[in-house]
């Protein structure tokens, strides 16, 4: 398939160029069947690939020279995306959960809420466990260390210490991360 200039079937986000977009005066090409012919001069290039009914499309624009392969383009395209979508589809995302305690937080909700954290790691997910203080909580942070140091150690099997212990602004948090090998998939 012969691209032209003039047609706009092209994505304009898509820097590969193709034909007379070739700017360079020399190109190392390849043919359709993989073999090479060498540094051609950019015109002979593309007279080649339009003798065969392709494109010349640029593949590696940073070598020196630039490398050029004999291609449909339409083709180079639908395969380029395709890889694109794979890439995106092994892509691991992790979330970031947020479990929140107060410094005077009871027994059973600290075992509720750290169950809770268990399953987000389990899934594979980042957990920010938080102790908030209000007013004059703020003078017993040493409980909120405590609490977050039980926390931790609670989990301590199945995740490990990403940021350690801060205290930022009326907050102390610690982010925990899981252990690879512990964590199910969904």
């Amino acid at each position: 398939m012969i691209q032209d200039n003039n047609t706009s079937s092209k994505d304009p986000k898509d820097t590969t160029r193709i034909n007379e977009e070739i700017r360079v005066p020399q190109v190392r090409v390849i043919d359709s069947d993989g073999s090479q012919l060498g540094v051609l001069e950019t015109r002979a290039a593309i007279q080649i690939a339009r003798s065969k009914e392709l494109d010349l499309v640029e593949i590696a624009p940073k070598a020196e020279p630039p490398v050029c392969k004999i291609i449909n383009y339409g083709k180079f395209k639908y395969e380029k995306q395709k890889r694109e979508k794979t890439q995106r589809k092994n892509q691991v995302v992790q979330i970031l959960k947020e479990i929140r305690f107060h410094p005077n937080t009871d027994s059973h909700d600290f075992e509720f809420k750290t169950k809770h954290a268990i399953n987000f790691l389990e899934e594979g997910n980042k957990v920010k466990a938080s102790v908030m203080f209000k007013g004059r909580e703020m003078a017993y942070t040493q409980l909120g260390e405590t609490l977050l140091n039980k926390f931790v150690e609670k989990i301590s099997e199945i995740a490990k210490v990403e940021s350690p212990i801060k205290l930022e602004g009326r907050n102390m948090n610690v982010i925990v991360v899981p252990i690879k090998n512990k964590t199910k998939k969904k």
